[in-house]
C-alpha cells in the first residue's frame, strides 16, 4: 500500500498512528492507512499558498486533534476534510469507504466553507457562524475539527500575500472562533488562535511585547523554577502532595490586560502563571490555604470555580499573591482530571471503553440557547451579534427560587435571568423580587442572589428593555416581541386604510374579496397585506385597482377636477407627512427635543404611539442606531395659522418683575406661555421650563434672541435630551 508514499509521508503515517495507538491500543490500523493513502491521492498535485504539498495541512489537522486523544473517525475526518470540497470526492464515496460518522462530519465541515460564497463579508462571516452552530449542536467534533483546521491556518497565515485578507480571517478567527474554543474549553486551540489573530491585527504590539518576553525569558529560566520549587514546598509542608509548574502569560492575555487596565506593559506586575496540581478537590481548598498561610494575597483575586463552574466545565481556584522575592504571580489550584479538561474541554470527555464519542455529554445549555435563537426571525448578522455579546463577558451566577443555578454576563439584569429561565418568563416579566425585595426589572445581578420574577399574562416586553439587557437571548427575544407588536400595528392601521379607501369607491370589502388579494400580490395571508399599507409599503389605490382594473380609468377621467379643488383642501392639510405612509398613523412630536416647523426631522415608530418625530440632533436617537427598521423619513408640510409646541429652559435674576417681563416680551413676539415649570430657585437666580406655543423654528429664534438682550434674562437655550 504505501509503495505510493515518499518516505517523508510514511514517516508522518507511522508517527501519527504512533501517536493515537499511545491513548487507543484499540484503534483500527487499517482504516487508519486507508484514509491516510485517500487524502494522499485526493490532494496529489494541489499545494498550498506556501508552496507545500497541500497534504501537509490534513495532516497537521490530523495531529492536533491526537494530541487532544480524539476518536478515530475525528482523526481520519481531519485527514479527508477538505476531500470533497476540493478533490470532487462524494460523500457516497466517504459512506462506503469509512462509514457514516466520518461522510457525515466530513459534510457538516465542508458546508461551513460553501455556505454563502456569493454574499458579503460580513454576512459570511455570520452565515458560517450561523452554520456552524447548528452544526456543533449535533456533533461538537464539527467544531473541534474546524477549530483544528483554523488552527493550523492562522500558524501559516503570513503566506497569504493580501494584507486585506490576512486580516479579515484574523478578525473573525479572534471575534468568533477563539471565543467558541474557550467555551468548550479547548484552552490549548484558543491560546493558539488569539496569539496568531493578535500578531496580524495589531502587529507592532505584538512585536513589541513578543520582544520585551524574549528578554524576560532569560530571568524567568532562573525566576520560574525558583518560584515553582518554593510553592511545591510550601504546599507539602501543609501535608498536601502536588506538583507545580510555571510560565509567562501569552502576548495576547497580555496585551488585553493593558486594555482593561488601561497600564503599560512595565506597570503589569502578574505576567507570571504558576499551576499546582493535586490529588482531590478538598486538596485544592487545603493547597490554597497552604499558599495564603506563606505569602499575602491580592485583595479581589480569588475565584472559586470548582464550587461554581465555568459553562464550558473547567475547574479551578485561581488567587493571586505577593510571591516569592516580592513577585506578584497568579495561582491556579486544580486536580489532574480538571487540568485534563481545563486543556482538552470537551475533547476530555471520549469513551476510552466504548470507544465511542459521548455527544450527549455536549448538549450543553449555551448551544441549546443560541440554536434557540436561530428559530426566531433575526437576521444572520443580528444572530451574530447576539452571540458575540454572549461570548465576551466574565459571569455571575444567581439562583431561582428552587435552588437551580443560572449563569449570565456580568453586569445581566433581572430581565435577562427571567429570559435564562425561558423565553415565556422573559416575555411576561412585569417585576422581580431579589434576596426577597421588590427591584427594578433593570437592576445589575450580584453573584449569589436568589431571583424571583413576577409574570403577568397580559405582561408584554417593552423595546427599551433592549438598552438594559445584556444577553443576546434577551435581546433576541424583545426584537422578537417587538417586530411582532409592530406588525400587530401595522396591520389594524392597514385594515382600516383599506376599509376606508373601499368606502371612498362604493365598493364592500367582503370575505370573498379579502381571499382573492393575497394571491394577487403573491403572499401567504391578508394580515400580510394590511401590515404592508400600514407600513407605506403598499398603497390601498394599488389594492383597489388589481381588483378593479376600471377604477384606474375613471381616476385618470377625473384627475382635472381633483385639481382645481386642492385649493379648498389645502387648509386642512396635515402638519406633517410621512414619506410612503398614508393617514390612519397616529403622529406626535417628541418631548425629549420638541422639534419645530423648519428643522430637519426624522420620525421613529414607536409601538402603540405611531411615529414620534424628533429633530435630527436629538441625543436619545442613539438609542435607536441599530433599529434602522424603526427610522422613517418625515417632512414638514403645514402652511397656515397653527401652533407648535416648543420648550425653553430659562434662567432669569431673582428680581421682582423678572417674570412678568419675559411674559410681556413673548406676547409682544407674538408668543403664548403654555406652562411654566420651576426647576431650580436660590436667592440670586431661578430656572425654569417654559413652553410656547409658536409657529415655527424662525419664530422661536425670534423669540430667543429678543429675551436674549433682556436685563433679567440670564440665560435662555431650546430645550434637548442629553445622554451621559
Amino acid at each position: 500500500m504505501f509503495i505510493r508514499l515518499g518516505n517523508n509521508m510514511i514517516e508522518a503515517a507511522d508517527q501519527l498512528f504512533t501517536k493515537i495507538r499511545a491513548y487507543d491500543s484499540s484503534v483500527d490500523e487499517d482504516r487508519f492507512r486507508r484514509a491516510f493513502v485517500f487524502g494522499m491521492e485526493a490532494h496529489d498535485g494541489q499545494t498550498r499558498a506556501s508552496g507545500d504539498p497541500y497534504y501537509t495541512h490534513p495532516i497537521a489537522v490530523a495531529n492536533l486533534l491526537a494530541d487532544m486523544q480524539l476518536d478515530l473517525d475525528t482523526v481520519i475526518t481531519a485527514l479527508l476534510h477538505d476531500t470533497v470540497e476540493d478533490c470532487e470526492v462524494s460523500l457516497t464515496a466517504l459512506d462506503n469507504e469509512f462509514g457514516s460518522s466520518v461522510s457525515q462530519l466530513v459534510d457538516g465541515v465542508t458546508k461551513l466553507s460553501l455556505i454563502g460564497r456569493q454574499t458579503g463579508e460580513n454576512l459570511l462571516q455570520a452565515e458560517n457562524f450561523r452554520k456552524l452552530l447548528l452544526a456543533m449542536s449535533e456533533d461538537v467534533r464539527v467544531l473541534l475539527i474546524k477549530l483544528a483546521d483554523r488552527a493550523h491556518n492562522m500558524h501559516t497565515i503570513s503566506h497569504i500575500p493580501k494584507q486585506e485578507k490576512r486580516a479579515r480571517i484574523a478578525r473573525e478567527t479572534l471575534d468568533i472562533y477563539a471565543p467558541l474554543a474557550e467555551l468548550i474549553g479547548v484552552t490549548n486551540l484558543q491560546h493558539s488562535l488569539e496569539d496568531k489573530a493578535f500578531a496580524v491585527l495589531h502587529q507592532e504590539m505584538a512585536q513589541t511585547i513578543s520582544a520585551r518576553l524574549e528578554f524576560m525569558v532569560q530571568e524567568s529560566e532562573i525566576v520560574i523554577p525558583m518560584i515553582s520549587v518554593e510553592l511545591q514546598d510550601v504546599v507539602e509542608r501543609g501535608g498536601v502532595e502536588c506538583s507545580v509548574n510555571g510560565r509567562l502569560k501569552s502576548a495576547y492575555s497580555i496585551w488585553r490586560k493593558m486594555q482593561r487596565k488601561k497600564v503599560t506593559m512595565d506597570q503589569l506586575s502578574d505576567i507570571m502563571a504558576f499551576r499546582v496540581l493535586v490529588p482531590s478537590s478538598e486538596d485544592c481548598y487545603r493547597a490554597l490555604g497552604c499558599v495564603h498561610a506563606a505569602y499575602p494575597n491580592v485583595m479581589g483575586r480569588i475565584k472559586d470555580y470548582i464550587s461554581t463552574p465555568k459553562r464550558n466545565g473547567y475547574q479551578s481556584i485561581h488567587t493571586g499573591v505577593i510571591g516569592p522575592e516580592n513577585h506578584k504571580i497568579e495561582i491556579q489550584v486544580r486536580t489532574p482530571e480538571m487540568h485534563s479538561v481545563a486543556e482538552y474541554g470537551v475533547a476530555a470527555h471520549w469513551d476510552y471503553k466504548t470507544n465511542i464519542f459521548d455527544k450527549n455529554m455536549f448538549k450543553f445549555k449555551w448551544i441549546e440557547e443560541l440554536v434557540g435563537i436561530l428559530d426566531e426571525e433575526a437576521g444572520a448578522e443580528e444572530f451574530l451579534e447576539h452571540t458575540k455579546m454572549d461570548l465576551y463577558h466574565d459571569q455571575v451566577f444567581c439562583f431561582t427560587p428552587r435552588g437551580d443555578l443560572i449563569a449570565l454576563p456580568k453586569g445581566a439584569t433581572a430581565v435577562d435571568f427571567a429570559y435564562a429561565v425561558h423565553s415565556k418568563v422573559g416575555e411576561k416579566c412585569c417585576g422581580v423580587r431579589i434576596n426577597g425585595k421588590n427591584r427594578q426589572l433593570a437592576t445589575e445581578l450580584e453573584n449569589g442572589d436568589k431571583i424571583e420574577i413576577v409574570t403577568k399574562s397580559s405582561a408584554k416586553p417593552l423595546a427599551e428593555w433592549e438598552n438594559f439587557v445584556k444577553t443576546g437571548r434577551a435581546k433576541s427575544g424583545i426584537r422578537r416581541a417587538v417586530r411582532a407588536e409592530r406588525a400587530v400595528e401595522f396591520s389594524r392601521v392597514g385594515r382600516s386604510m383599506l376599509q376606508k379607501a373601499f368606502s371612498e369607491n362604493n365598493k364592500r370589502l367582503q370575505k370573498r374579496v379579502l381571499n382573492k388579494i393575497p394571491q394577487l400580490f403573491n403572499v401567504q395571508k391578508m394580515e400580510d397585506i394590511f401590515a404592508q399599507i400600514g407600513e407605506g409599503r403598499l398603497q390601498p389605490g394599488l389594492v383597489l385597482e388589481k381588483l378593479y382594473p376600471d377604477l384606474a380609468k375613471s381616476k385618470k377621467r377625473t384627475k382635472s377636477a381633483g385639481e382645481g379643488s386642492r385649493a379648498k383642501t389645502k387648509k386642512n392639510k396635515p402638519l406633517l407627512t410621512i414619506q410612503g405612509v398614508n393617514s390612519g398613523v397616529a403622529i406626535t412630536t417628541a418631548r425629549c427635543c420638541h422639534p419645530l416647523p423648519g428643522e430637519e426631522i426624522v420620525g421613529i415608530f414607536t409601538t402603540g404611539k405611531g411615529v414620534t418625530v424628533h429633530r435630527v440632533d436629538c441625543a436619545t436617537l442613539v438609542d435607536f442606531n441599530d433599529m434602522p427598521e424603526l427610522w422613517m423619513d418625515v417632512g414638514w408640510e403645514h402652511e397656515g395659522p397653527r401652533r407648535v409646541l416648543g420648550r425653553l429652559n430659562t434662567v432669569l435674576s431673582n428680581e421682582p418683575g423678572a417674570l412678568a417681563a419675559v411674559a410681556t416680551i413673548i406676547g409682544q413676539q407674538g408668543g403664548n406661555i403654555s406652562d411654566i415649570h420651576l426647576t431650580d430657585r436660590s436667592a440670586d437666580f431661578f430656572s425654569f421650563k417654559l413652553d410656547l406655543e409658536v409657529k415655527d423654528v424662525e419664530h422661536m429664534r425670534t423669540i430667543i434672541a429678543v429675551l436674549q438682550a433682556n436685563n433679567f434674562v440670564e440665560s435662555v437655550e431650546r430645550s434637548s435630551t442629553v445622554k451621559v
